[in-house]
């Protein structure tokens, strides 16, 4: 068993009545880019076609099972008790009215929980995937303010809830450093991202920056964010025999698989993860310690378990991105022209996780500077470990860098647009590679255009419509080509001409399934509804991530290079009788249900005729995609050019985004429908980091103060305004199917083109996340 048999079916389902009908219905006319390539016109060519999501029918009837939906027989709910302290140790912890609680079938904490080993830290192995490496319930210790402490086990959730409310515990606090003022007195050390120091230096920029004739220098100031994914986080976990099957919302089956494996000393074989549908990740849906506890809880009452973390749970148990301080100065002549760029600035982690805020990155690659000083500092806290966050690094390092590119174009009366332009790099100013493909200048014209940027008054304030106050801004986004190694596909074709992939990857409501089904069947030369896309899965081929923007990419040279071993099997199977014999591999493409000569279309056998003919009903092939070797040779980036206008009421002071457009630079578009979707969901999420977002972390406990969606505010339908996507569909050729990703850009620079837009209509430069409307008034 893989996927649970309903969802698998479902799911093929979908696939085989839906996609033929949604081809139908979708307009070439459609796409935002233009003109579709000619190769979609060609027969069973479907990459860059508006495809509709094949899980949408199953989501929409309800029939998408997600983590928490797995029904299990004799499964018990799972409800747990969370340290109020940020250090020190559990003095004492009485259970016994929990225990005796109606329905309550056990009670875990440190002293009957069973053993197991420390988890293995984030990017320590080639596999961990959790955030720390702290122990999990194996000792009295606490390590931060929300650790899960107790876990109560009962017939019913409402049970287990009520039972979690009569655990009493004593702890016994030890000094915590929890302010980053404190720590910062204490001294800062250098930051690493991923094993790589977080600094980057060419040339003397403070002293380029102290001679330049135009020069900003300012503090920006961006505060805790959480993880609020519409699906909370849960897991169904059963001990069957000598397996440990985990129902999980994940965007890394075969890591958590591999991770839990080391910790409760199993083969990783005998760890199977399933993750069919995810409702929102973003970084959040890695391994943490709800799927460890349920795990042990399954083990200790030897019943399924379910454990379902609440709203705050959420914000106790997994972490978000940290807050940043940063400086950014410029320094440039009269003409615009940067002599010198700095940033540098201070975030926070702690002493077991290995995950700062890398607020430098875009800063690496955006700008053309003869002068260039890059640092991250950082400081250690007693909280909960931070982690990976939807651009981590570039959609807060953009908001400074972009802010102070804004009050540089101001200082120089020069168009914040233009500015931008004449710092355009020739090649990549810290590495020096060149760049795969860059064409964010085609961006920056387009955009500009289509959102009538030439209507936009350069000096503050002027503009108002009634009680409103009206402004436009501009920013750039930017975000790296990943691909990670690891990637593996298995292709089955049958002799009736369906195919099967399969491949551990991720559906988080991105698309995958859709768009990696488009990509499949036009390399195989086969219709959609002939292809079925299997993933979510930890016993399927690959360690593939989805996260870094890089899925896409890393399944799409899996299945190139799975392709590439059929079409060898094929020719094989093939023989002397067919139209085929003598051909190498390279000689061949999949066109029209079968292989035919690249450059002779009329030499062609179909898949059925090769199979029927070999008397084999079908054949398998495996294979792992290629080292991502591109990577080295190229600078590569997605970029963006994002634009902003809104409205500031003079009597409350309350900022609405009223439009915004984005115009990206991301390669090819695989497909147009659920690109745009990708695109807009990153700019919302964007425009709740500039505009609400930010846990309040209480520095005198080290506990968030605001642990709900009524007190952490994220974006609604009424707070969401028009949003455009344009973008230049130009493929870089240095990438697999000449696609970079598309996850994160629209993040990246939404924050700024809000802060900028705000000081166009208001006169008030606002340097310090979230724009509320107090700092406006």
């Amino acid at each position: 068993m893989s996927i649970a048999s309903d969802a698998k079916q479902a799911l093929q389902g979908a696939v085989q009545g839906v996609m033929a009908k949604a081809v139908a219905l979708a307009p070439d006319s459609w796409i935002p880019g233009g003109e579709p390539d000619p190769l979609i016109r060609e027969r069973y060519g479907h990459i860059g076609k508006p495809l509709s999501r094949i899980d949408g029918p199953l989501k929409v009837a309800g029939r998408a099972t997600f983590a928490a939906e797995f029904p299990l027989e004799d499964m018990v709910y799972a409800s747990l008790v969370f340290s109020t302290i940020a250090k020190g140790r559990i003095a004492a912890m009485d259970t016994s009215h929990a225990e005796t609680a109606p329905g309550v079938v056990a009670v875990m904490d440190h002293r009957n929980a069973p053993r197991l080993a420390p988890p293995p830290v984030f990017m320590s192995a080639p596999k961990a995937a959790n955030g720390d490496n702290l122990p999990i319930m194996q000792e009295s210790e606490v390590n931060w303010n929300g650790e899960p402490v107790a876990v109560v086990l009962a017939e019913t959730q409402e049970q287990a809830d009520h039972a979690a409310s009569l655990v009493r515990v004593t702890f016994e606090a030890a000094p915590a450093l929890t302010s980053l003022d404190e720590a910062r007195e204490q001294g800062t050390k250098p930051a690493l991202f991923m094993g790589q120091p977080l600094h980057d230096e060419r040339g003397d920029a403070e002293a380029a920056l102290a001679a330049a004739e135009v020069k900003v220098d300012a503090l920006y100031t961006t505060p805790r964010h959480n993880h609020n994914a519409i699906e909370l986080h849960g897991v169904t976990v059963a001990w069957q025999g000598d397996v440990l099957r985990i129902h999980d919302a994940s965007q890394l089956v075969a890591h958590t698989a591999w991770s839990i494996g080391q910790m409760f000393d199993m083969p990783e074989d005998k760890v199977i993860v399933t993750s069919p549908f995810v409702g929102g990740g973003f970084g959040g849906k890695c391994l943490w310690q709800h799927q460890v506890l349920a795990a042990l809880a399954a083990k200790l009452c030897s019943r399924p378990v379910r454990l379902v973390l609440s709203r705050e749970g959420v914000y106790r148990v997994v972490g978000g991105r940290s807050p940043t301080e940063q400086r950014v100065a410029l320094g440039a002549d009269r003409e615009g022209h940067l002599k010198a760029l700095v940033h540098t600035g201070v975030t926070v982690k702690t002493a077991s996780n290995a995950m700062p805020e890398p607020f430098i990155l875009p800063t690496r690659s955006a700008y053309a500077s003869e002068t260039l000083k890059l640092d991250v500092q950082v400081v250690e806290l007693d909280m909960l470990a931070n982690t990976f966050m939807r651009a981590p690094g570039e959609s807060v390092g953009t908001f400074a860098l972009e802010s102070a590119m804004d009050e540089l174009a101001e200082a120089l009366n020069i168009d914040p647009v233009e500015l931008r332009i004449r710092n355009e790099p020739e090649k990549d100013p810290s590495s020096g590679l060149p760049f795969s493909s860059r064409h964010i200048v085609e961006a920056w014209r387009t955009g500009a255009a289509r959102f009538g940027w030439d209507r936009r008054d350069p000096r503050p304030g002027l503009r108002r419509e009634g009680e409103w106050l009206v402004g436009m801004g501009c920013a750039t986004g930017t975000y790296p080509y990943y691909r990670m190694g690891g990637g593996a596909a298995r292709i089955t074709l049958m002799q009736d001409g369906q195919a099967v992939v399969d491949i551990a990857a991720h559906e988080m409501g991105m698309g995958t399934a859709t768009a990696q089904t488009q990509v499949a069947a036009e390399r195989l030369g086969l219709p959609i509804e002939a292809v079925r896309f299997n993933y979510g899965d930890s016993t399927l081929p690959g360690v593939v991530l989805a996260g870094g923007s890089q899925q896409t990419a890393a399944i799409g040279a899996s299945v190139g290079a799975a392709h590439r071993e059929l079409v060898k099997q094929l020719l094989k199977l093939a023989g002397n009788d067919s139209p085929l014999a003598g051909l190498k591999p390279d000689d061949v493409i999949s066109r029209d249900q079968g292989l035919c000569k690249a450059d002779e279309t009329a030499r062609h056998e179909s898949y059925a005729s090769i199979l029927s003919r070999a008397q084999q009903p079908s054949v398998s092939v495996e294979a792992e995609g290629p080292p991502p070797l591109e990577t080295m040779h190229w600078s590569m980036h997605s970029h963006a050019a994002m634009f902003c206008e809104v409205r500031v009421n003079t009597v409350t002071g309350e900022p609405r985004v009223s439009r915004f457009l984005g115009s990206f630079d991301c390669g090819r578009i695989l497909n147009p429908k659920t690109a745009t979707s990708q695109f807009r969901g990153g700019i919302i999420m964007g425009l709740g980091l500039a505009l609400m977002e930010e846990a309040q972390f209480d520095e005198r406990k080290g506990r968030v103060m605001n642990p709900s969606l009524s007190e952490y505010h994220v974006p609604v339908h009424m707070d969401v305004p028009e949003i455009d996507v344009i973008w230049t569909d130009i493929p870089d050729p240095h990438a697999p199917m000449g696609a970079r990703g598309i996850g994160e850009i629209g993040i990246t620079g939404t924050a700024a083109a809000v802060a900028n837009a705000v000081y166009n209509a208001t006169g008030k430069r606002v340097r310090d996340l979230p724009l509320t409307l107090d700092k406006l008034l």
